[in-house]
């Protein structure tokens, strides 16, 4: 039975054999890679490449050549764009740190000197009526409109008289000025003490120098 089968394999190897053969044989059947051919180039195009090559070329050399000194110029341009940039971020928060820094320039502290007659005048006539408490008051509230008006980002709602009159802000004339102002009204107010003619005429005399340019002097 094994000779049987070894004839029978051996059959079968020569059969495939001369079947392989025959396909082969076939010239309908490609068994080889086919040669692969590029494209020719168009000649328009080879020209324009050298065309370009020739243009570029000079320009190209004389980067190399400038390359130092165009190093420079890049790095000073990075320079200047990166510092421009940190200025857009940081201009509107340096611009609020310079507006809470006292300011030097007195003609902008000074208080517009017929508006402070007219708010004197207004006491006036209220102290010549007896009302020393009610004149004393608007002399007050008058301080605080002018503070506001040349540093509105200095005050808020809740601000006390105490308060302001400690502000750093302010020069230190005018904050003892209001000072003597404020401590009147506050024992009028909270002392159940009337501020009575001797109390108005300190805080008058305390209002017009608060109002007077040197009032207004940072101290040296």
């Amino acid at each position: 039975m094994a000779k049987n089968a070894q004839v029978q394999g051996t059959s079968e190897q020569a059969s495939f054999d001369a079947a392989w053969k025959n396909v082969r044989g076939d010239s309908d059947i490609q068994f080889a890679a086919a040669e692969f051919k590029p494209p020719e180039v168009p000649q328009w195009w080879q020209d324009f490449l050298k065309w370009l090559g020739e243009v570029l070329g000079p320009v190209g050399e004389m980067l190399v050549t400038a390359w130092p000194v165009l190093r420079i110029v890049l790095l000073v341009l990075l320079a200047v764009g990166v510092l421009t940039l940190l200025w857009v971020i940081l201009a509107p928060y340096i611009e609020e740190w310079r507006g809470r820094k006292p300011k030097s320039d007195v003609e902008e502290w000074l208080p517009e000197q017929s508006v402070a007659r007219q708010w004197l005048d207004e006491a006036d006539a209220l102290a010549g009526k007896g009302q020393y408490d009610e004149a004393a008051h608007l002399l007050l509230f008058r301080s605080i409109e002018d503070i506001e008006k040349r540093r509105p980002e200095l005050l808020r709602p809740s601000n006390t008289s105490r308060e302001i009159e400690r502000f750093e802000s302010l020069p230190e004339k005018a904050r003892n000025m209001f000072a003597v102002i404020a401590s009147h009204v506050e024992r009028g107010v909270f002392g159940a003490t009337p501020i009575g003619e001797a109390g108005w005429l300190a805080s008058r005399n305390a209002y017009g120098e608060f109002a007077l340019k040197d009032s207004w002097k940072a101290s040296s």
